[in-house]
């Protein structure tokens, strides 16, 4: 059977400990998806922003009972800690690293696994219990990641450098309009209303990157990761949804001009 653990990826633990304190009403107010709409089997992907929405994290978001569980990276997971308990104030809520569990993937559906919040294609995912001797995915969930042009990780989508829409994080499910206010909410509703997304990272192939918007190098599969502008990424290999979701803005932003 083929390897499912994903070595790169961490869980941290979100616990109210005490009544008037509540886990999902914490980051509700922090991180770009409606928390509120978190149920057992259906994760969300979301990100924590700067007040400038520009990305510093993206993760999944699983619950367990009255916790939530962060499923992040793995290298960046006691910054996270650090950052989240920052915000955390004088609430009772512990924010520890989980290192009872696992992040796994597949691209076939197993017991137990639920689609990827970003899109069917990436696969299936779940936790379980840690095993010191499983074998790492984390290759395979690359190679296949990549090839629907989807980036991740603080390499990948930069640390406060790239703005949360400019990550695909509409296309990708990682934004809700409808859930009040979070950290950098002013001007990513901004964007979104206004269909002002002007630039954009997407994974091409290395020999089409230009070194002054290269985000990132993946040598390994031959692509990179770039951040364009629209207008000069829709000549190159990029993925449907991709193109899609360009075109759309586009159409957006024109209706709204002929309106106005």
């Amino acid at each position: 059977m083929a390897a499912t653990h994903l070595s790169e990826r961490a869980i941290i633990r979100l616990t109210a400990n005490g009544d008037d304190d509540n886990v999902v009403e914490f980051l509700q107010g922090l991180v770009t998806q409606d928390v509120g709409k978190l149920t057992a089997g259906e994760p969300l992907w979301s990100g924590l922003l700067t007040a400038q929405g520009k990305a510093l994290f993206d993760f999944i978001l699983w619950v367990d009972g009255d916790d939530v569980l962060v499923d992040c990276e793995a290298e960046a997971r006691d910054n996270l800690i650090r950052r989240l308990t920052i915000y955390r104030l004088r609430r009772d809520i512990s924010i520890d690293a989980d290192d009872s569990l696992s992040v796994h993937w597949s691209l076939d559906p197993r017991d137990g696994a639920v689609s990827d919040p970003r899109m069917p294609a990436l696969g299936w995912r779940w936790l379980a219990p840690a095993s010191e001797d499983s074998d790492s995915a984390d290759a395979a969930w690359h190679t296949h990641r990549l090839s629907l042009g989807v980036t991740e990780g603080r390499v990948e989508l930069g640390d406060d450098k790239t703005l949360w829409l400019e990550c695909n994080a509409e296309e990708l499910n990682g934004v809700a309009y409808d859930k009040g206010c979070f950290i950098g909410q002013e001007n990513t509703a901004r964007m979104h209303y206004r269909s002002r997304i002007n630039r954009r990272l997407a994974v091409v192939p290395s020999d089409m990157a230009e070194e002054k918007r290269l985000r990132h190098s993946h040598e390994d599969h031959g692509l990179c990761v770039v951040h364009m502008r629209v207008e000069d990424l829709t000549d190159l290999p990029i993925p449907a949804w991709q193109k899609q979701a360009i075109i759309d803005h586009e159409q957006k932003a024109d209706t709204g001009k002929t309106e106005s």
